[in-house]
């Protein structure tokens, strides 16, 4: 199982990197997990900016991907659910699973065509560094429900 992580924006802040650093710890004996973080573009046009972070982004991306983009608009699903997704996913295809978080200006609209779902974490607005712990620590969630372990209550 290989699962990557593209992300734009470097963690800044020690309690994040800390607690990125425990889960990825965690996922390791689960699956192939490789985290690629890409530099923030900051032009002072929000536009501009999202463009060429999508590139970068796209650069990254190749046709034996299933790319999950992380989007307020997209589908919200339980820690079940998204544990039921990965395993189904990884049962009937053998595309690698690559999830996105955008920069701090969200996601391109070519980053949003290419994405194979679109996934909410929550209606709610999250800084994208807060985001990232919130996403190993969902993944590893969806790890250890996928192996039966006690984890998820």
């Amino acid at each position: 199982m290989n699962i990557s992580l593209i992300c734009v924006g470097k963690i800044k802040e020690d309690y994040l990197k800390e607690g990125i650093n425990e889960y990825l710890k965690r996922i390791k004996p689960f699956c192939s997990f490789n985290v690629i973080e890409l530099k923030e573009v900051n032009n002072y046009d929000d536009e501009r900016n999202i463009n060429e972070e999508g590139k970068l982004i796209l650069d990254n991306i190749n046709d034996n991907n299933y790319v999950i983009t992380l989007e307020i608009e997209g589908k919200e699903l339980s820690s079940v659910e998204l544990s039921e997704f990965i395993s189904n996913h990884y049962t009937y295809n053998n595309k690698d699973l690559v999830f996105v978080i955008g920069g701090s200006c969200g996601l391109s609209n070519e980053v949003k065509k290419r994405s194979n779902y679109h996934l909410s974490f929550s209606k709610l607005t999250f800084p994208h560094q807060l985001m990232r712990m919130i996403f190993v620590e969902q993944l590893y969630r969806a790890l250890t429900i996928i192996n039966n372990m006690k984890y998820h209550k």
